[in-house]
């Protein structure tokens, strides 16, 4: 199964269309999105095209192949609008003989890690930066970095998640990193 990865669209319309296009080109089965679909949040910068009212419709055609968790930015109200379920605050996956444990990064991060066992991998977005850092006992963070609002001179990025590779992509579709997990 191909999962595509992404975060952090945050209401742009602009990057919801070049987010749909990646997924397409993809050919991925799923798209597993780490929250913050809608709105910016007050510490964020509106993004380009900043239209929540028209990333909705959007996101919604995608809905039988979408699996999210709630970042800090989606609430109930995100929810009334969306038809598919973005209020869960977190999912485990199984990647070979590996556990994922998938979520936005506000409450589990590497500062306050969720119960992994050793070999266990945190996936989340949420710091709108790419990584692939080993810690603890041969475990593993992921973040596909963010897909409208970037930092640290990060590109507008997401992740493809194949058998066990990972590969970081510009929204383009370039790789710029690949991982065996």
């Amino acid at each position: 199964m191909k999962w595509m990865i992404a975060s952090d669209l945050h209401g742009s319309y602009y990057y919801a269309q070049q987010l749909q296009q990646a997924f397409e080109r993809e050919q991925a089965d799923r798209l597993l999105f780490l929250g913050d679909l809608l709105y910016h949040g007050p510490r964020n910068d509106l993004p380009r095209d900043y239209a929540p009212k028209q990333v909705i419709p959007l996101l919604n055609s995608l809905a039988p192949k979408l699996l999210c968790v709630r970042g800090n930015c989606d609430a109930e109200v995100d929810q009334m609008v969306l038809n598919f379920p973005v209020l869960a605050d977190y999912a485990v996956l199984p990647v070979g003989q590996r556990l994922v444990y998938v979520t936005h990064g506000h409450v589990f991060n590497l500062n306050h890690l969720p119960p992994l066992a050793p070999g266990d991998i945190l996936l989340h977005g949420h710091t709108h930066v790419p990584a692939w850092t080993d810690f603890g006992q041969g475990n593993l963070y992921l973040n596909p970095g963010s897909v409208s609002i970037p930092k640290e001179n990060t590109a507008h990025s997401y992740m493809t998640l194949e058998g066990s590779t990972a590969c970081w992509k510009t929204m383009e579709g370039v790789c710029y990193h690949q991982l065996q997990l």
